[in-house]
């Protein structure tokens, strides 16, 4: 691959980086929201689900199961996108030293 080509590449790579911390920055938010509703439940003694547009009553205890859930789902994909962010964090930097290098040898 020539130059050119490798520095494409790498302009990708970050790009992509820069998607997926993106995308994990949402989840982190979605789980802080759900960590947050865990806890107010604590500190209440009626609970309300939001289906839709209206609002019902609704056990505490399954509550507490669906959001703890939600949490351990979340947690999986914030997890899933740190590798991806990790290993493509890994190969752009090959990449910038590969490109680095061969520049260095140019001159």
């Amino acid at each position: 691959m020539n130059q050119d080509g490798k520095i494409k590449e790498l302009s990708t790579l970050q790009q992509n980086v820069a998607n997926l911390s993106s995308q994990k920055q949402q989840f982190v938010a979605e789980k802080n929201e759900y960590e947050s509703a865990l806890k107010q439940l604590d500190d209440t003694e009626k609970s309300y689900k939001i289906i839709g547009n209206i609002m019902i009553s609704a056990n505490k205890d399954d509550l507490k199961k669906e959001l703890q859930n939600k949490i351990g789902m979340t947690d999986v994909r914030i997890k899933t996108f740190e590798k991806q962010e990790d290993a493509l964090t890994q190969k752009a930097q090959d990449m910038q030293k590969e490109i680095m290098k061969s520049m260095k040898e140019k001159e």
